[in-house]
């Protein structure tokens, strides 16, 4: 039996997070989009502990079109909360999705915002 689209992703998201390990000195900045949704998060794999987090369900963004504008904002969102919680470099986890469209408009804001991948 074939897989589905969302499993293709696991197992690309798999294959991925062999190498992508977010230390605690360089934590890993985890994308997920959802089709009405984009969530990021700085997460210390040591640890287990997520350092900040920005969605487009946030109270400034809420109600807007996902589109590349709405990515935008929750990259620079989490690039300015990674900086309040001291998190200057991150390790880019893109979840097993293409980088392209709004999830490179949400890593480019992100880079403009301060955080160094």
């Amino acid at each position: 039996m074939r897989g589905s689209r969302t499993t293709a992703r696991h197992r690309r998201h798999q294959r991925v997070r062999k190498s992508v390990y977010g230390a605690g000195g360089r934590p890993r900045l985890a994308v997920f989009r959802s089709n009405r949704y984009i969530y990021a998060q700085v997460v210390d794999d040591t640890s287990g502990r997520t350092l900040a987090a920005a969605s487009s369900q946030e109270k400034e963004i809420r109600g807007r079109k996902l589109n590349i504008e709405t990515a935008s904002q929750v990259g620079v969102l989490i690039g300015s909360r990674a900086k309040e919680a001291g998190v200057t470099t991150v390790v880019f986890d893109r979840g097993g999705f293409a980088y392209h469209g709004r999830l490179k408009a949400l890593a480019d804001a992100a880079r403009e915002s301060g955080l160094e991948f």
